[in-house]
């Protein structure tokens, strides 16, 4: 009996020690090498609402933040390399509602926050209102690598960035006039709200969009998903919206997905979309497309929320819907490439 056992034993270890099985092996097969997706914010976005100029410049500021995610993902770099930097880029670019032309709260500041996730740990890092940090996209990486912690906010936040050598600005860094006229404009509408008492939530207002995002897959198979905004025009008592909160706005993990959200940041949360898209991907058996789409375009609508997503499956398939008039949005692999804004 004891011989039995242990050639049973033996025989198991030597099948496991065989390679991979044929399913993994198909799996690999059928993987593009990598995949790229990005987003530059959802909402009310119009050919009649933009001058020929600033489409350009949009799609120019899209496309050069695909080749720089690109670029790494085709040299072997990780995925995680390829989101931060290309966000980074995002956060720099004044067109966006991230870093450099962020918009201005209530009180006329400008609070900045971000996260990312790495599929093949599924460790992440995140950070809320922040005020001094150049690029938090680069912070929330720190705070997953450096720190025991997943969220960091506030003072708290910069004085981790502080410690860790991440470079801080002045306020005045952040500031386009564009966003500031914004916040006027917002400001100006709730007075005569407060005057008539028609108040209108302010999340509902199209104040709020411009948050940017990528996703990645790269040639190891590794996942990743990183979003960055300055949030809400006009928020008030440090206002948290989806793009710094694991499961809501960013969600990444090899086994089937990565996820980065823009929109309507209250419904974004509480529906957990980002988690949201992995569990109906992973427990369902549905498609990237399938899932995706059932979460923006029917349950999200159904419960009144508004926005996108861009999400990459673990075998390279890019889905990015959203139910606003337009998303900026781009995604890039092997032999193909191509940056949108409207429907």
């Amino acid at each position: 009996m004891k011989i039995r056992i242990l050639a049973v034993v033996l025989l198991t270890r030597l099948l496991f020690s065989c390679g991979t099985s044929p399913e993994t092996s198909q799996e690999k097969q059928l993987r593009r090498p990598y995949s790229l997706a990005i987003h530059g914010g959802a909402g009310t976005i119009t050919r009649a609402g933009m001058t020929p100029d600033r489409e350009a410049a949009y799609t120019a500021a899209l496309d050069s933040a695909l080749i720089i995610g690109e670029n790494i993902l085709k040299n072997g770099g990780s995925a995680l390399d390829a989101v931060e930097q290309t966000i980074v880029y995002l956060e720099n670019c004044p067109l966006f509602n991230a870093g450099k032309g962020a918009v201005f709260t209530h009180e006329g500041r400008n609070e900045l926050d971000a996260s990312v996730m790495d599929g093949s740990t599924q460790k992440a890092g995140a950070v809320g209102g922040v005020t001094t940090v150049k690029n938090p996209i680069k912070l929330a990486r720190a705070v997953m690598e450096k720190s025991p912690h997943v969220m960091l906010t506030g003072r708290g936040a910069e004085q981790f960035a502080s410690e860790n050598g991440l470079e801080l600005v002045d306020a005045k860094w952040f500031y386009t006039e564009e966003r500031w006229k914004s916040l006027q404009k917002a400001l100006e509408a709730e007075k005569k709200e407060s005057k008539t008492g028609d108040i209108t939530d302010p999340s509902r207002r199209d104040y709020k969009f411009g948050t940017v995002g990528c996703v990645a897959l790269d040639k190891n198979g590794h996942l990743a998903a990183g979003t960055s905004t300055g949030g809400m025009t006009n928020k008030r008592w440090n206002r948290l919206g989806d793009a710094p909160i694991i499961g809501a706005g960013t969600y990444a993990a090899d086994d089937a997905c990565a996820v980065s959200c823009t929109g309507h940041g209250e419904y974004f949360i509480r529906y957990a979309v980002a988690h949201d898209v992995w569990a109906r991907v992973t427990y369902t058996g549905e498609t990237l497309e399938q899932a995706t789409d059932y979460i923006v375009n029917k349950k999200l609508v159904e419960k009144g929320g508004e926005g996108g997503l861009i999400a990459v499956d673990r075998y390279g398939k890019v889905a990015m819907p959203f139910n606003s008039e337009g998303m900026y949005r781009g995604y890039a692999f092997p032999g193909e490439r191509k940056v949108m804004i409207y429907r």
